[in-house]
């Protein structure tokens, strides 16, 4: 075959996957969530003028395109094979893996991201605690990537400074290290979130730190045989499922939990959640941005209130032993400024509880 012939079949060949594909995109309905990566995909953008002249209407679609073609996974695994197993990268877009523990890659370290949580926190502080409130504490969770640092293969950012840094910028509140009291082991191997069974020596050190004591003999219920975390969807690699457990006691059952987002009560831990697209909502039903956990017998009329990342969905439930009442804050969806609107601070503990992977990426707290 001459060389004209072959370049002309190329030529062919690669128009016609391209115009299969883009017919594929338009004929194939749209699919609302992907379950393997637990996210939302983009719909067909909203055609209007304004849109196109401003150029949004071409980035969502290029946004549509990349969701919506067909075999997205089946692609995304060939990727992921051909670079893990080929090229022999230690991580894919991000995510490496040990053996079947799965870890996202926490690098480089964001300076104004660790500035702009120290801004949103300190507008909190002077905009509502400042002269208000009780005793304010602040802790920081650690990423899975914390424990690799000895690892040369595997990047990772300063954690130390990381934690200096950010205590620098909080140093009005009480810092309370709970770092030394985690292992890779408490948490789960497919997701980012720590394992609550695991985490009732950080509880109890949490509340005596603020005053507090707690009820510390549970009742351990497994809620799900096969649980597969954020991180199996992101890897589609076979990973092995997991066990969730809650801990509950005569105390948390007693609990009351208000959803004030949805104006609702709800249970602390809804079990139908751990059958769901992300079995790790079961603790207090997922990402909910204002809680409150009245507990009537609790020993002591003092009251807490958390601002709280999604790691604090797992532990307010052992925390709720100690206080009458807890109020749970996620800043991620509930703007600081409305905060004097819904909360009571005037004498109220408050503790600032938040994971690495937030703070160095602290975009999504709203100010």
């Amino acid at each position: 075959m001459s060389d004209h012939k072959k370049n002309l079949c190329i030529v062919l060949l690669t128009g016609l996957f391209l115009f299969g594909g883009c017919l594929l995109c338009l004929l194939k309905p749209s699919s609302d969530v992907s379950v393997s990566e637990r996210r939302a995909l983009q719909q067909f953008p909203e055609f209007r003028i304004e849109t196109i002249v401003s150029g949004n209407f071409m980035k969502a679609f290029e946004k549509y395109a990349a969701d919506q073609f067909p075999f997205r996974d089946t692609f995304r695994r060939l990727h992921t094979d051909v670079s893990m197993g080929i090229f022999r990268k230690t991580d894919d877009d991000g995510l490496f893996l040990k053996e079947d523990m799965a870890i996202a890659l926490e690098y480089p370290l964001n300076e104004s991201s660790i500035d702009y949580a120290g801004d949103v926190f300190r507008t909190i502080y002077e905009t509502c605690l400042k002269g208000k409130s009780g005793e304010i504490y602040f802790s920081i969770i650690p990423d899975k990537n914390y424990f690799f640092q000895e690892d040369s293969s595997v990047l990772s950012m300063d954690y130390d400074y990381f934690f200096k840094k950010m205590q620098k910028q909080v140093s009005y509140m009480k810092y309370i290290d709970i770092v030394p009291l985690l292992t890779l082991e408490d948490y789960y191997k497919t997701d980012p979130h720590w394992r609550q069974e695991k985490i009732v020596d950080v509880a109890e050190h949490l509340a005596n730190s603020m005053g507090t004591s707690l009820e510390t003999s549970y009742e351990k219920i497994n809620v799900q045989d096969n649980f597969y975390g954020f991180y199996c969807g992101q890897s589609l690699r076979p990973l092995p499922p997991e066990k969730i457990y809650c801990l509950n006691n005569d105390e948390i059952k007693r609990s009351r939990v208000y959803d004030h987002q949805n104006n609702r009560s709800i249970d602390m831990y809804d079990l139908n959640k751990a059958a769901g697209r992300d079995p790790y909502e079961v603790y207090l039903s997922g990402a909910l941005s204002y809680l409150t956990i009245e507990s009537p017998n609790a020993g002591n009329q003092k009251e807490l209130i958390m601002f709280r990342d999604s790691f604090g969905s797992a532990i307010a439930p052992l925390l709720a032993t100690g206080y009458r009442k807890i109020t749970l804050l996620d800043i991620r969806y509930l703007p600081v400024q409305f905060l004097n609107t819904y909360i009571d601070f005037k004498q109220k503990d408050v503790l600032f509880l938040y994971s690495t992977s937030v703070l160095n990426h602290s975009e999504t707290l709203k100010k």
